[in-house]
C-alpha cells in the first residue's frame, strides 16, 4: 500500500490526464457496445476506444517510469496504441456515414500502414532515443520514419471531417445533422488537443497540455452514437457534469495521502455513483418522453398533410359530385324534357332539390373554410368595387332575411371603396357574416350592415340581435368547428367552418375581422377592416400584369 501511495504522490497532471482518458474511453466504450452490439458502427467505436485506452494506459505508466529503459517500452506501447487512432477512425466514421464500400481501399490502405508502422514503432527508425527534455525525465525524440506516419496520421484524420461535412449539408434527417455536429465537435477538440503531444518530439516547446481532450473527444463521438439528436445541451450538460465529478472524486482517492482519506474519498465516490445513476435516470426519462413528444408531433403533422391532400379531393371530387347531382336535381323538377312530372311528385322533387342545395353549400363551406384555414384555397387578386360588390350581396340576403322575418337595414357612406381583392372570396366571407346573422338571430329580430371609409382603411359591420356570444364560446370563434354550446338550438346546420373562413380571407387582404357582443340576448357585432389599397379602379387597369392568382 505504502508504495501504491509512493507512486501516486508523483504523479502530475499528464498522468491523471492518461488515466482519465482511460476510465473515459473504457466506459463508453463497454457502453456504446452493449447499446448494440451486432451494429458495425458500435462494434468500429468500441476498438477506436480501446486503441485511445491503450494509448492513455502506457501514457499513464510511461509518465510515472522511473528509469530510462521502462520508459522507452512504454513509449512504443502508447505509440502502438496512438498508430491505430486515426485508421480505426476513419474506419468508423465511413461506416457510420455508410461509405465503407466507396472507400474501402483507403480503409485497407489504412490498416495496412497501421501494421508498417506498428512494427518499426519499435525500431530506432521510429523512436531514436529519449532523455531529459522541458521538465519531462523521459521525453522521446522522433526517428526518420516519424514524420511519414504523422502526414498520414494528420491526412486519416482530416478527411473523415471533409466526410461529416459534406453529409452535414446534403442529409435533411435533422437527427443525423445532430449526430454529425457532435461528432465533428469531440473531433476538433481530441485532434486538436492530441497533436499537443508531438511538438516535444521535434525539440519545439510546446508541453502536451491537450492530452486530456481526448476524454472530450471520446464522449462527443459516444454521444453522437447513443443519442438521436433529440436532446439538448442542458441535458448533455448534466450527464456531462455527473461523469466529470465521478472522476474528480476517483482520481481523489487514488491521490490521497493517508488509508482515513482513500477511506472518506470512497465513500463520497460511492455516494456521488448513487446519486449520479439516479439522475442519469431521470434525465434519460425526460429525453424519453421528449423523443415521444418528438414522434407524436412528426405524426401529428403526418396527419394534418394527409387532411390537406384529404381537403384537395373532396374540393375537386365530391364537391363535383354533388353539384352534378343538384343539377340534375334543377332539371328534372323545371324541364318536361323527359317526361311530364306528377303534379303529387313535383313537391316532392322540389324539396329534393333544396335540400340537396343545403347540402352543398354546407360542403361547400366546410371545404373553403378548411382550405382558407391551412392556406391552400386559391385567391386571384384584382381590381374590384368593393362598394359594388356589396350592394350586390345585399340585394340577396335582404330578401332572404326577411323571409324569416327579420327586419334588414344597410348604409353605405360616401366614399371610394377601391381595393385590390379577389371578389369571390370576399363576397363568400361577407355572406358568412350576414348568415350568420340571420340564423343566429331572435324572431323578429334586425339586421344591420354598414360599409365606411375611414383613411386608408374600409370598414364593413354586421350587427344582429340576436342571442350574443357567451364568454364560454368566445374561445372557439374563428376556429374549424368552432360551434358554440347552444348554436344547434338556432341553427341545426352549422358547421362551425364560416367565421374560420372569414378570418383568413380578410387577412389574406391585409386586413383584420374581430366582434363585440353584448352578451346575453344583446346581439353582435362583426367588423372586417380591409385597407383601401388604390385610389381608382381605372388607374390600377391600366397598371400591366395586376391580375395575378395567388
Amino acid at each position: 500500500m505504502l508504495e501504491l501511495i509512493g507512486i501516486l504522490a508523483i504523479m502530475n497532471f499528464y498522468a491523471i490526464s492518461a488515466l482519465v482518458n482511460v476510465v473515459t474511453s473504457i466506459v463508453l466504450g463497454i457502453l456504446v457496445l452493449f447499446e448494440n452490439p451486432r451494429n458495425r458502427v458500435n462494434q468500429l467505436f468500441f476498438l477506436f476506444t480501446l486503441a485511445v485506452a491503450t494509448w492513455g494506459y502506457a501514457y499513464f505508466l510511461w509518465q510515472i517510469a522511473s528509469d530510462p529503459i521502462t520508459a522507452l517500452f512504454w513509449v512504443h506501447v502508447l505509440m502502438a496504441g496512438a498508430i491505430f487512432i486515426p485508421f480505426l477512425y476513419f474506419h468508423f466514421v465511413t461506416r457510420f456515414l455508410n461509405l465503407q464500400h466507396e472507400l474501402r481501399w483507403f480503409i485497407w490502405v489504412g490498416y495496412i500502414s497501421a501494421a508498417f508502422f506498428s512494427i518499426v514503432n519499435w525500431s530506432p527508425l521510429f523512436i531514436s532515443t529519449i532523455g531529459a527534455r522541458d521538465g519531462f525525465d523521459f521525453w522521446p525524440t522522433a526517428g526518420p520514419l516519424f514524420l511519414p506516419f504523422l502526414i498520414i496520421w494528420v491526412l486519416y484524420a482530416a478527411y473523415p471531417v471533409r466526410l461529416l461535412f459534406k453529409h452535414l449539408h446534403t442529409t435533411d434527417s435533422a437527427g443525423e445533422q445532430a449526430q454529425i455536429k457532435y461528432i465533428l465537435i469531440g473531433t476538433a477538440v481530441g485532434y486538436i488537443g492530441g497533436c499537443t503531444n508531438y511538438f516535444l518530439w521535434y525539440g519545439i516547446p510546446i508541453l502536451p497540455f491537450g492530452n486530456i481532450t481526448a476524454s472530450v473527444y471520446i464522449i462527443f463521438v459516444a454521444y453522437a452514437i447513443l443519442k438521436h439528436g433529440l436532446f439538448n445541451m442542458k441535458v448533455i450538460t448534466a450527464e456531462f457534469i455527473v461523469f466529470a465529478l465521478w472522476l474528480f472524486v476517483f482520481i481523489r482517492m487514488l491521490i490521497a495521502n493517508t488509508v482515513s482519506e482513500q477511506f472518506i474519498e470512497g465513500g463520497l465516490l460511492f455516494v456521488m455513483l448513487v446519486v449520479g445513476v439516479m439522475l442519469i435516470l431521470s434525465v434519460d426519462r425526460e429525453v424519453e418522453q421528449r423523443e415521444k413528444i418528438q414522434k407524436l408531433a412528426e405524426e401529428l403533422e403526418a396527419t394534418n398533410k394527409g387532411q390537406e391532400n384529404l381537403i384537395h379531393i373532396m374540393n375537386h371530387q365530391i364537391k363535383g359530385y354533388l353539384g352534378t347531382a343538384r343539377n340534375i336535381f334543377a332539371e328534372l323538377s323545371q324541364s318536361n324534357d323527359y317526361g311530364t312530372m306528377p303534379e303529387p311528385s313535383k313537391p316532392l322533387l322540389t324539396k329534393g332539390f333544396e335540400e340537396m342545395t343545403a347540402g352543398v353549400d354546407y360542403v361547400q363551406q366546410i371545404l373553403k373554410g378548411a382550405s382558407a384555414r391551412s392556406g391552400t384555397l386559391s385567391y386571384t387578386m384584382m381590381p374590384l368595387d368593393l362598394r359594388a360588390l356589396v350592394l350586390k350581396l345585399l340585394d340577396k340576403q335582404k330578401e332572404v332575411a326577411e323571409k324569416s322575418g327579420l327586419s334588414f337595414e344597410s348604409k353605405i357612406a360616401d366614399g371610394n371603396y377601391n381595393i385590390v381583392g379577389d371578389a369571390t372570396q370576399l363576397e363568400e366571407a361577407f355572406k358568412n357574416l350576414i348568415t350568420n346573422a340571420i340564423k343566429y338571430n331572435n324572431p323578429k329580430g334586425s339586421i344591420a350592415v354598414t360599409l365606411s371609409r375611414t383613411g386608408e382603411k374600409i370598414l364593413f359591420t354586421v350587427k344582429d340581435t340576436g342571442r350574443g356570444i357567451s364568454k364560454e364560446d368566445e374561445p372557439k370563434l374563428f376556429k374549424p368547428g368552432g360551434v358554440g354550446k347552444d348554436s344547434i338550438k338556432y341553427n341545426i346546420e352549422s358547421s362551425g367552418f364560416g367565421l374560420a373562413f372569414v378570418k383568413p380571407v380578410a387577412e389574406k387582404h391585409g386586413g383584420k375581422v374581430w366582434f363585440v357582443s353584448n352578451s346575453p340576448e344583446k346581439g353582435t357585432t362583426f367588423f372586417v377592416e380591409l385597407p383601401a389599397t388604390y385610389e381608382s379602379v381605372n388607374s390600377m387597369e391600366r397598371t400591366s400584369g395586376f391580375s395575378r392568382p395567388c
